[in-house]
């Protein structure tokens, strides 16, 4: 099939790339020239395992191409893939004015029966909205569908290959054969039956919302009992086994640490807050998850000032400033609050990652001093926090590190040396697992 993406971001690369991959032909396009560009020298704007080789591959094969021409695109295509930002608003509300601007694009220059299919992260409603504005501006047959993502960062290429479900909201049966036609190469024919899941397009929108809602309250809740742990002398990492071992429950998504963040799970719980309250509706479940959230993000920050008492002159080293592993994304990204936390406390701050150094420059103009080498960056440091559990990390020498630092107070947030023999003399505390 012929298929155009607009928006050449996470979401468009990984579609873009994933579609060539299973054979359509595929024109991502951005009106960014800058992006496009770099894009067609071959560089990648993003961070994510696997896309490079299938980037190179399609482009090869002529399966994969990149242009500012947005309307020659649509024109080109017979599925049109929204694929824009949808940021959040000050109120919490999801801003979809791109999504409308493409809408209308594409209605301007559809040139026959095309099916639109809306993969951003949209508020409830938004289908229809989409239809009015193409509506409005074209005589042309098409069809709106919802078509939310669920890809992970840092798995991406693996969730789009080997999706669990695909999702689509529509009404249109000449729309909903096109685009399980799009996804059938991922499945057999009659896995494609089973695992394409159609429904009516609200349902849909509010079934992207609802998936990343419930994962980050899962993530709260285990962060909340980890909290509860260290108040009765209990072991988180005993108590998640325990618990999560029943089939009913699950281990995934199931683990402490310093708090969710990213690009998807702050900005759709507020949505979805917003969504009810818009409609007159108490969502005090996911109002706590959020307040609950907010204080994970510090508590890192509160162990290290409990250990060190004054934090003035005091030397901290953050190891880890991405989100999550494998992603070079910062986005609401713990390390960010606890930066800032220590700086405004009078603490020098010394940062590492193995990606997201430059995005994080970018976003903390203030404070952290910056470096390539995560064992230089504890040469005579007080304490170590452990906010992102990159494998680097959870590999890391450990008698190394207490011999380069003058303290001995290390955070572990994500809880990757609790089952390890630590050094005697570390003042080691976790996440719901007490302290040495």
């Amino acid at each position: 099939m012929k298929v155009c993406v607009i928006g050449s971001g996470y979401v468009g690369l990984v579609a873009g790339a994933g579609f060539a991959e299973i054979g359509h032909t595929v024109r991502c396009v951005d009106i960014d020239k800058e992006k496009i560009d770099a894009l067609n020298r071959g560089e990648i704007p993003i961070y994510e395992p696997g896309l490079d080789e299938l980037f190179k591959r399609n482009r090869k094969a002529g399966r994969l191409s990149f242009s500012t021409a947005i309307g020659e695109a649509i024109a080109f295509a017979e599925v049109v893939l929204i694929a824009v930002g949808t940021p959040e608003r000050e109120d919490g509300s999801a801003d979809v004015s791109a999504v409308l601007n493409v809408a209308q694009s594409i209605g301007e220059h559809i040139s026959g029966y095309t099916v639109v299919a809306c993969k951003s992260t949209v508020p409830v409603g938004t289908n229809e909205k989409i239809k009015e504005a193409i509506t409005g501006v074209t005589d042309q047959p098409f069809a709106v569908v919802s078509n939310p993502e669920f890809l992970r960062e840092g798995e991406a290429i693996t969730d789009f290959m080997h999706p669990p479900r695909v999702v689509i909201g529509t009404t249109d049966k000449r729309a909903e054969e096109m685009m399980r036609n799009l996804y059938a190469p991922l499945y057999g024919y009659y896995d494609a039956r089973d695992r394409i899941i159609c429904m009516e397009p609200r349902s849909a929108e509010v079934t992207k919302y609802v998936a990343n809602a419930f994962l980050a309250t899962r993530i709260t809740f285990i962060n909340e009992v980890a909290g509860l742990c260290e108040a009765v002398g209990a072991d988180i990492t005993k108590v998640r086994l325990g618990a999560g071992s029943d089939p009913r429950i699950g281990l995934y998504y199931f683990a402490p640490g310093c708090g969710y963040g990213g690009s998807c799970f702050p900005k759709d719980v507020q949505a979805l807050l917003r969504t009810a309250r818009h409609n007159e509706y108490d969502l005090s479940i996911l109002q706590a998850v959020d307040r609950a959230n907010d204080r994970q993000k510090l508590v890192p920050f509160h162990k290290v000032k409990s250990a060190l008492g004054e934090l003035k002159g005091k030397t901290v080293v953050l190891w880890g400033l991405a989100f999550k592993p494998e992603t070079d994304d910062i986005r609401e990204s713990p390390a960010i609050y606890i930066s800032k936390e220590l700086f405004a406390a009078g603490a020098n701050v010394r940062a590492h990652d193995p990606i997201a150094i430059d995005n994080f420059k970018s976003l903390v103009s203030e404070g952290p001093e910056f470096f390539n080498d995560m064992y230089a960056a504890l040469d005579n440091a007080d304490a170590l926090i452990v906010v992102t559990d990159w494998p680097v990390y959870q590999k890391a020498d450990l008698k190394k590190i207490a011999k380069l630092m003058a303290g001995n107070v290390v955070v572990d947030g994500r809880n990757i040396w609790s089952d390890r023999q630590r050094p005697k003399s570390w003042d080691y505390t976790g996440i719901g697992v007490g302290s040495d």
